[in-house]
């Protein structure tokens, strides 16, 4: 991020966020892997008002903030961020989606599932890790 420059207090209330952030996804259960994959299953349907309740959130987030804020509340401006798609968004889309639904793990539940001793987590934050890697070397090619 060009311009953000991490004051203590800025650092509190990130830390703060991501700790809130890890609590909503424990309290969830999302950071069970299990429960991830019956939901994928279409066995339990939990999560699907976790995931609803997220997206709405978000979305009212991104079309009001701008409005009722005359700037993010850690500093800075709002941006203007046009998605764009392409082979390279599609596929690592679909490489996400597949390593998610086979072994039930995305990456922000699995860092917060680490904070409750589930240390074979491990494994999918190193494919994770190693798949990142991958990416970044071959768009460098």
């Amino acid at each position: 991020m060009s311009g953000f420059s991490l004051t203590p207090s800025k650092a509190l209330a990130v830390l703060a966020s991501g700790a809130l952030f890890g609590f909503g996804l424990s309290l969830a259960t999302m950071i069970r892997p299990e429960v991830v994959l019956s939901f994928l299953r279409f066995q339990d349907m939990g999560l699907m008002l976790v995931m609803g309740g997220a997206v709405l959130v978000t979305l009212l987030a991104y079309r009001f903030s701008p409005a009722l804020l005359r700037q993010p509340l850690l500093g800075g401006y709002f941006h203007q961020h046009v998605s764009v798609w392409n082979r390279d968004t599609l596929m690592g889309a679909a490489l996400f989606g597949a390593g998610w639904g086979l072994c039930g793990v995305c990456p922000g539940p699995a860092i917060a599932g680490l904070g409750t001793g589930n240390w074979d987590l491990l494994w999918a934050l190193g494919g994770i890790a190693l798949g990142a890697l991958l990416q970044g070397l071959r768009a460098r090619a």
